[in-house]
């Protein structure tokens, strides 16, 4: 679902793609993600 998002679906269309989601759903995913990831150190690109 995060991806969903991240490749730029909206809720609605998610919702429309899978009836049994509310959009609850979609908002403790996301929270879920950044809980994630808040903890971890991501290393960042140097340019080339």
């Amino acid at each position: 679902m995060v991806g969903m998002v991240a490749d730029g679906m909206t809720a609605e269309e998610i919702l429309a793609d899978f009836p049994d989601l509310e959009a609850e759903d979609i908002a403790e995913a996301l929270h879920y993600a950044a809980e994630a990831v808040r903890e971890r150190e991501l290393p960042l690109r140097h340019p080339a």
